[in-house]
């Protein structure tokens, strides 16, 4: 067993080498945001299985080795493109609120206390990672959970070399995780110190559970002694959660949105994911000649500035479509996409915007030899999401209630305020910017990408996608390049420090307010073509491809 995993930690370079983050395959390709990850998914491809059974297997390993981001506490979407069939499928397997949740179950003394939707018992949602990954394998994958799994499993139970990510993410968070006896017997050294990177992290309680999941994971999860030890847990903690909750949580195949786009058909995830938003800001640009303009020239970038926000004033009308009547027809629509382009090019604001919400998340891409491609999109909310792990089972659980709106007009942890259409609902999903995207030239999918870090999702994505349509870049330079982001509200744009000052000053002088940033997010690229898989993963958050 130790072999196999220092076969899984040889398969990517090491950290300190790791400046790039590309990657070229003929035969599979995997870019996730921890080596490891994408070690484990070519492992999964290599024994022969295709891009679904890869990308599962590589959401399960940076469950592990990304643990403050996503696992089967939380859950997430995925976009699948099978060759076989020529179609895309979207799976939905995003956290439910509980059954017992009110849109009043934050407010104290009749008013708000956001701080109860982000640590704690009552932001937990009831996760959805199992049973997506389940249901995606048994419907299209080829190998069965525990094989998948297996890599996950070792790297939990035999230890992994702390990253640079995590690490950080640990030591920000050190006196949160010492309040958690689970977390802190993990993250958390005996002394109570944080870890440095490369020191070796065992996760082997939720090494022992991912096994006890058998081949049947949604049955052992959601019924059983697991599904009643996490309701325990939870609500021996002051949360809501019950056996009933686990027992009637089901993932939701969905219809994709797809849009043209310079010749190109963007594929992409519905409601409740914020895919469209995505698809109304390219509608927008399309006929912006933005190759002329210069890749993040001043005027290129303000052209984006304002398409942002424009694109963010509409989010609020999306929401979990089995709840509320999302008007995606109408926002996809020409006619609308012109108005929003009108307002955005002349300045012209509209209505006052609702801030949006969630962070956290990782992204994955999957390709395999047949054409097979996956986009992944995990999360457990904010970072460690709600601060507890049932020690039993070695579960990190998520704080996706912060994901609705807490009240009216109260901000979320990423200043994104709640519109009525995202107000809280018994077994409702919370509004996502998870946006796993997939483009389609000739009918063949030829780019794919995805992003993780909350709002920044949807302006990364956008901007990744227009690098490699419109300005003819590589994934490596697409993800390497400087990002800036503008949702609406607060209405500040958020430049990356590694863009140049001189471009910075040209938008200061535009009248743009300006705020600089260490980072913007995460994101993942490949461009596919027969027998030339290219990838980049995003160096700000330790990301990289492998391919064979």
């Amino acid at each position: 067993m130790a072999v196999a995993v220092l076969l899984v930690v040889r398969a990517a370079p090491s950290r300190a080498a790791a400046a790039d983050t590309s990657a070229q395959g003929r035969h599979g390709m995997v870019v996730a945001e921890t080596p490891e990850a994408s070690a484990a998914g070519v492992e999964i491809l290599r024994s022969g299985g295709n891009a679904v059974d890869a990308a599962c297997a590589a959401a399960l390993a940076t469950g592990v080795t990304h643990a403050a981001s996503c696992g089967i506490g939380g859950g997430g979407f995925m976009l699948i493109y099978l060759s076989s069939t020529g179609k895309f499928y979207a799976l939905d397997y995003r956290e439910r609120a509980p059954l017992k949740a009110t849109a009043t179950m934050f407010l104290r003394d009749g008013k708000p206390d956001e701080s109860l939707a982000r640590d704690g018992a009552l932001a937990i949602a009831v996760p959805g990672e199992i049973a997506g990954i389940d249901a995606a394998l048994r419907r299209y994958g080829t190998m069965n959970f525990q094989k998948v799994a297996a890599p996950a499993i070792r790297l939990a139970r035999d230890g992994f070399p702390l990253g640079d990510h995590l690490a950080r993410e640990i030591a920000m968070m050190r006196e949160q995780l010492a309040r958690d006896p689970g977390l802190s017997s993990v993250f958390l050294k005996p002394d109570g110190s944080a870890p440095k990177p490369g020191d070796l992290v065992f996760e082997k309680t939720l090494a022992d559970t991912l096994q006890k999941l058998g081949n049947k994971p949604d049955d052992n999860f959601y019924q059983g002694p697991i599904a009643d030890e996490l309701a325990q847990f939870i609500q021996s903690h002051g949360g809501i959660i019950t056996a009933e909750d686990f027992a009637s949580y089901d993932p939701v195949w969905r219809e994709p949105l797809h849009r043209a786009y310079q010749g190109y058909e963007v594929y992409t995830m519905p409601p409740p994911s914020s895919g469209g938003v995505v698809l109304e800001m390219l509608g927008m640009l399309e006929p912006g000649h933005l190759g002329g303009l210069g890749v993040n020239s001043p005027p290129y970038l303000a052209r984006m500035i304002e398409v942002m926000r424009e694109g963010f004033i509409d989010r609020e009308q999306y929401g979990d479509p089995d709840f509320v009547k999302v008007p995606i027809v109408e926002l996809l629509s020409p006619q609308h996409i012109n108005q929003e382009r009108e307002r955005a090019l002349h300045h012209k604001m509209g209505h006052p915007a609702e801030p949006a919400h969630d962070h956290g998340t990782a992204n994955l891409i999957a390709a395999d030899a047949e054409g097979n491609v996956v986009v992944l999109t995990t999360t457990i909310n904010t970072s460690f999401g709600s601060k507890l792990m049932d020690p039993k089972l070695g579960i990190i659980l998520n704080n996706e209630m912060d994901d609705f709106a807490v009240a009216p007009g109260v901000p979320n942890a990423f200043h994104l305020q709640g519109a009525t259409a995202n107000e809280i609902a018994p077994g409702k999903r919370p509004l996502s910017s998870m946006a796993p995207t997939i483009v389609v030239r000739r009918g063949n999918p030829v780019i794919a990408a995805g992003g993780s870090g909350g709002p920044t999702i949807l302006t990364g994505v956008l901007q990744a996608l227009i690098d490699v349509i419109d300005f003819h870049l590589g994934p490596r330079a697409s993800v390497d390049l400087p990002r800036v982001h503008e949702q609406a509200a607060p209405d500040t744009v958020f430049i990356e420090e590694k863009m140049p000052a001189k471009t910075v000053n040209a938008l200061k002088q535009m009248g743009y307010p300006v705020k600089t940033v260490p980072k913007l997010g995460a994101v993942g690229v490949m461009t596919i073509a027969p027998g030339n898989l290219r990838g980049a993963g995003d160096p700000r958050k330790g990301g990289l491809a492998i391919g064979y």
